[in-house]
């Protein structure tokens, strides 16, 4: 009775982490959050590396200097850095530019970001659930998921097999 007791418990656990980790993962992007891994330290430590960051859409004219934002350093990199500065067109004042600057950086990014490049701004973050996604996503980690899931599906139908047949017996005995 306990054995099985204790079985029902972590097979409980195991589907809630499993959902948990779905939804932190996946499933806020249903709220409109961007998820993206800290990879390197330059924001450190408000978003050390190895950290997931949740970013949401964010109005660029409504920015200003100390704002965070997430934007697109090239069509495959992706920056998390401080505005430290407005910068105006010296041809248009009102085009406005943003000066960023990792928090641990010395030196400011070589280049400004334009309005259009901006991703969002992050609202919160995991730290060290990034290494997690990360490894998720090679070669390796699908394989390794796939078999967790196999082993916990099998482990709650086992777990749930041998409830019945408790419960089973202890009904046929009543009769």
């Amino acid at each position: 009775m306990a054995l099985k007791k204790t079985l029902k418990f972590i097979s409980l656990i195991i589907t809630i982490v499993v959902f948990l980790l779905v939804f932190l993962l996946a499933g806020v992007k249903i709220f409109g959050f961007k998820i993206y891994t800290v990879l390197s330290p330059s924001m450190e430590p408000e978003y050390p590396t190895g950290s997931i960051i949740y970013v949401k859409e964010v109005n660029p004219d409504k920015l200003k200097e100390k704002d965070v934002i997430t934007f697109n350093l090239t069509k495959d990199i992706v920056a998390t850095h401080r505005i430290i500065e407005l910068v105006s067109d010296e041809e248009d004042p009102d085009i406005i530019r943003f000066r960023t600057k990792g928090d641990a950086n010395n030196v400011a990014d070589g280049s400004l970001v334009e309005k259009d490049q901006i991703i969002g701004s992050p609202v919160f973050t995991i730290p060290f659930l990034g290494y997690l996604a990360n490894y998720i996503h090679s070669p390796s980690g699908i394989y390794v998921v796939i078999a967790i899931a196999i082993a916990i599906i099998c482990f709650v139908l086992i777990v749930d097999i041998l409830s019945d047949d408790k419960k089973k017996g202890v009904n046929s005995k009543n009769n």
